[in-house]
């Protein structure tokens, strides 16, 4: 990440930095000679771009508490023993904390690689 973020923002905030990404993405390919109607269809939607800027920030957050407690990471809805497990609790917190992004979250959750 370029800068650090906030906690705490609206999620109208969250969405309009979104936004902001996808136009700024949309901008560069197109100047790189990537044909818009080709690449728009793989680009994420606002809501599937406000998860992905919550996880980032969830990473960076976990990365710098360390390690959750085992208490944490033991329980069954954290995933413990698959290889995606933290991704799906990173997910399903998000999920959690703002459910008018479920649908994103759990259309990213299915695009996760299968473990096996």
């Amino acid at each position: 990440m370029a800068e650090p973020r906030r906690t705490g923002r609206s999620l109208e905030v969250l969405r309009a930095e979104a936004a902001e990404e996808i136009s700024m993405l949309v901008e560069h390919r197109s100047r790189q000679g990537e044909d818009p109607w080709e690449f728009m269809p793989t680009l994420p939607t606002v809501d599937e771009q406000v998860v992905l800027i919550l996880r980032a920030d969830a990473v960076d957050l976990d990365d710098a508490i360390g390690k959750r407690h085992a208490q944490w990471s033991m329980h069954p809805a954290s995933g413990h023993g698959t290889a995606l497990g933290e991704e799906y609790h990173r997910l399903r917190r998000i999920a959690l904390q703002h459910p008018e992004l479920t649908q994103a979250v759990w259309k990213l959750m299915g695009a996760l690689p299968d473990a096996s």
